[in-house]
C-alpha cells in the first residue's frame, strides 16, 4: 500500500451510536478538526450485521462509509470474525474453544474461537463474503483488516486432529518423532498418532519436543485461519490490501511467518509511560524497539493501528499522558517507519469493558478537552509531515529474533527457571544502539543479511545448521557479527548438539564454550579489561566459560575477575575472513553496551543519525533523508544552537541517502 500522505484515525464503532444520528453526526463534524481521514470499521459488528443467523444488515454500514468518505475520510474495513454473536456460540458449540485442561470455555469475550472448526470457518465465510460483495471495490475502502489481534489456542478434539495431521507431515512417521523429540527418555515413545495429545496441565508437559511443535503447531493454525478470511475476501475483491493488528512482544504466533502472508504490517501500541521505575527515554526506547521490529516484518512502512490519546483502562495502572507525551509517542512511530497514528478509540463506549478506556471524545463529547485537542494537534501536524509517506530506511544493524528460539529457550528447563530475561537481552544491545542513533532491524533465521554493517545474535539458542554458515558467510565477507552466551545450545527439535558449541560458530568465534554458570538475582561477576581493551563491567544472569580455540584463537577483550572462572575470557574478538567477530559471555551493565557499541560501529563505519553528541535524553532516529531528533526529558535541551523544547520534536533534512549505503 503506497501513501502520498499519513494516515490519522482510529477504530470507530458507530453501531453503539445508530439510535442517535446527533451523536453520529457530531462524530464526523470532530473528525473534521480532529484532521482524521481514515477510520476502522467493523471490527467488532458481528451482531449488528447478523443478528440473526442469515439476516444481514449492511445499509447502516454503507451510508457511514460513505458519509465519511464524503467528508475526505477512508476506511479500513475489518472483518467480524474475532468476537462472534450469541447466537452462532449457542446453536454451534463446537466453535467455543476448550482450554488446555481439556474444559469447553461458555460463551465470553472475543478472540475465543476454534481455528480449525469448520463450522466456524463456514460462518465467517459467509459473512465475509457478503462484506466483498458490498465494499470489495468500493474506493472508500483503502485496506482489509482481518479479525483483530490474533492469539490464543484451542484444544478441542477438531485441534487434536489436526496436530497430529501437522505431525504426520511434518515428520512423516512415529520414528522419526520419537527421535526428533527423545521419546525414549522416560519411556515416551509413541506407537500410534492417536496417542499424541497437546500439553496440559494434568497431561503430558514434560516432553519439550512436544511442546515446542504445538506453539508451531497454534501458529500454524492461527495464520491459516487468517490466510482462509483473506482468501475469501480475495475472492470478490482481487485487487483489495490485507492486514492483521499485532501486539506488543507477543508470543503465541510466528509474526516473520504470518507476515508473509499480509500486505502491510500493523501494530497496536500502548506504552506504559510515566512509571516511577522507568524514564521516559527507556519507555521511547522499549517502544522503539517494537517499531522497528514490525518495520523489519516486511522492511516497508507500517502502520500504528491502535494507540491511546490519553491512557488505558486494562493495565495495572492507568496513568494519564503527560501534556506533550501524546505528540512525542505519535511522531516517534512516524520517525521509525509508521505511515499512521490510529487510535482505540474515537469515541467512548458509554458502558461494558472499555467504557473508561481513553479515547479522542470522551463521554462528555467536548472539543475543548486535552485528548481531543492534543489529537488536532497531532493531525495538524502529520498533515505537515506528509512527504515522510511512504519513505524507507537505511540498513544498518540487524538483531536476530526468532519467535521458535523463544519458545524453546524459555521452555528449556534450566540452567535458570526464573526468567532468562530474552526480552531484557535484546534490549541492552538495542537500547545501546538506538542511542547512537544506529538504525535497527529485526531478522530471524530465514533472513538475508546481505547490506548489514552489523549483526547481533543475542542467545540464539535454538540454532539451525544453515544460519551458523549464513553468519559465517556473512562475516567472512567483511561482515561484523556480535554473538552472546548460550547460542548454538539445540537444534530445531530441541535436542542439544554434541561436540563443541556454539555449533558451527566455534571457528567463527575462535573459542568453545566449557560450561555455562546461572547467577541469583542481584548476583553479578565482575569482569576487567584486558591489555587489549578498555572496558570492564559487572556480569549477571548466566556467566558462560569460554576457552580459546587452539589455533586460531580469538583475542580477549575483557576477563572474568571473579570466582572460578576468574581469568576465562568474557569479551572476545576474532578476525574471520574480511570480517570481524564479537563474542560475549555473560549479561552485563548498560553503560558496557553503550561503550561496546561505539566502538564496535565506528569500526565498522556505521554513521549514525546525528554527527554529533547529543544530550542525554534526546533520541536521533533516521527515516530516509530526515532525522527526527525528539527530546525524551521533562526540560528543555540546546541542540546547535536550537532550544527543544521538553517533550518535543525537531524534524532535520539531510543529504540525500544511497539505500544500497552498508553504512
Amino acid at each position: 500500500m503506497q501513501l502520498d500522505k499519513l494516515l490519522h484515525g482510529g477504530d470507530y464503532n458507530p453501531e453503539q451510536w445508530l439510535d442517535r444520528p446527533d451523536i453520529l453526526a457530531q462524530d464526523v463534524e470532530l473528525m473534521e478538526k480532529a484532521h482524521v481521514n481514515v477510520v476502522t470499521l467493523g471490527v467488532f459488528s458481528w451482531s449488528t450485521i447478523e443478528p440473526q443467523e442469515g439476516e444481514f444488515h449492511l445499509d447502516w454500514l454503507a451510508d457511514i462509509i460513505h458519509n465519511l468518505y464524503a467528508h475526505g475520510i477512508s476506511t479500513i474495513l475489518a472483518t467480524p470474525s474475532a468476537a462472534r454473536p450469541a447466537w452462532l456460540a449457542q446453536k454451534y458449540p463446537e466453535v467455543r474453544r476448550v482450554r488446555g485442561d481439556r474444559v469447553r470455555e461458555l460463551y465470553n469475550r472475543r478472540q475465543n474461537h476454534c481455528y480449525t472448526s469448520p463450522i466456524y470457518r463456514e460462518k465467517v465465510a459467509i459473512i465475509d463474503r457478503k462484506l466483498a460483495e458490498r465494499f470489495g471495490d468500493d474506493p472508500a475502502v483503502i485496506l482489509w483488516h482481518i479479525g483483530n489481534e490474533f492469539g490464543g489456542e484451542c484444544h478441542c478434539e477438531l485441534c487434536q486432529n489436526a496436530f497430529r495431521a501437522w505431525l504426520q507431515k511434518r515428520y512423516g512417521s512415529l520414528d522419526a518423532l520419537n527421535k526428533a523429540w527423545n521419546a525414549t527418555f522416560w519411556s515416551h515413545n509413541y506407537t500410534e498418532w492417536s496417542q499424541i495429545e497437546s500439553p496440559a496441565p494434568h497431561g503430558e508437559n514434560a516432553v519439550q519436543g512436544l511442546a515446542l511443535d504445538w506453539k508451531r503447531f497454534v501458529s500454524y493454525q492461527s495464520i491459516d485461519f487468517y490466510k482462509w478470511e483473506r482468501d475469501c475476501v480475495r475472492e470478490l475483491a482481487p485487487k483489495a490490501e490485507f492486514t492483521v493488528n499485532m501486539m506488543y512482544r507477543f508470543n503465541d504466533i510466528n509474526y516473520f511467518d504470518f507476515a508473509k502472508e499480509i500486505d502491510v504490517a500493523s501494530w497496536d501500541n500502548y506504552p506504559t509511560w510515566h512509571k516511577p521505575t522507568e524514564t521516559i527515554e527507556e519507555t521511547a526506547l522499549d517502544t522503539a524497539m517494537m517499531h522497528d521490529l514490525y518495520y523489519s516484518l516486511k522492511g516497508k512502512p507500517f502502520l500504528m493501528m491502535e494507540s491511546s490519546p490519553s491512557f488505558t483502562n486494562w493495565q495495572p495502572v492507568s496513568k494519564q499522558k503527560r501534556p506533550g507525551i501524546a505528540e512525542l509517542s505519535a511522531l516517534q512511530a512516524v520517525a521509525h517507519g509508521s505511515d499512521s497514528v490510529c487510535y482505540f478509540q474515537w469515541r467512548a463506549s458509554r458502558g461494558a469493558e472499555e467504557k473508561l478506556h481513553g479515547a479522542v471524545v470522551g463521554h462528555d463529547g467536548r472539543e475543548d478537552a486535552r485528548p481531543f485537542r492534543e489529537t488536532a494537534e497531532v493531525g495538524e501536524t502529520l498533515e505537515q509531515m506528509a512527504f515522510v509517506a511512504d519513505t524507507r530506511r537505511v540498513k544498518q544493524a540487524a538483531i536476530v529474533h526468532d519467535w521458535e528460539n523463544k519458545w524453546a529457550l524459555e521452555g528449556s528447563c534450566g540452567p535458570r527457571n526464573c526468567g532468562l530475561g530474552y526480552w531484557k537481552e535484546l534490549a541492552c544491545h538495542y537500547n545501546a544502539l538506538a542511542r547512537r542513533g544506529i538504525t535497527v532491524d529485526f531478522v530471524n533465521q530465514e533472513s538475508d543479511l546481505t547490506g548489514y554493517g552489523l549483526v547481533i545474535v543475542p542467545m540464539q539458542y535454538l540454532l539451525r545448521n544453515e544460519f551458523a554458515q549464513a553468519l559465517c558467510d556473512y562475516t567472512a565477507q567483511g561482515g561484523t557479527v556480535v554473538v552472546t552466551y548460550w547460542t548454538g545450545v539445540v537444534d530445531e527439535s530441541d535436542l542439544c548438539y554434541l561436540g563443541d558449541t556454539p555449533y558451527g560458530l566455534t571457528d567463527l568465534l575462535g573459542l568453545r564454550r566449557e560450561e555455562i554458570d546461572a547467577l541469583y538475582d542481584g548476583e553479578t561477576c565482575h569482569c576487567a579489561a584486558t591489555d587489549d581493551g578498555a572496558m570492564e563491567a559487572d556480569g549477571s544472569i548466566l556467566c558462560e566459560v569460554a576457552a580459546l580455540n587452539d589455533t586460531d584463537p580469538a583475542t580477549p577483550l575483557m576477563l572474568y575477575a571473579e570466582d572460578y572462572y576468574a581469568g576465562c575470557p568474557a569479551v572476545a574478538v576474532h578476525a574471520f575472513g574480511k570480517g570481524q567477530a564479537y563474542y560475549l559471555a555473560s549479561r552485563f551493565n548498560a553503560d558496557f553496551y553503550n561503550d561496546f557499541y561505539a566502538q564496535v560501529c565506528e569500526k565498522a563505519g556505521m554513521q549514525p543519525a546525528w554527527p554529533e553528541q547529543l544530550p542525554a535524553g534526546v533520541l536521533a532516529t533516521r527515516r530516509g533523508d530526515f532525522v527526527f531528533m525528539q527530546n525524551c526529558n521533562d526540560h528543555s535541551v540546546d541542540i546547535d544552537g536550537v532550544e527543544l523544547e521538553k517533550y518535543s520534536t525537531r524534524l532535520v533534512q539531510l543529504e540525500p541517502v544511497d539505500e544500497d549505503d552498508e553504512s
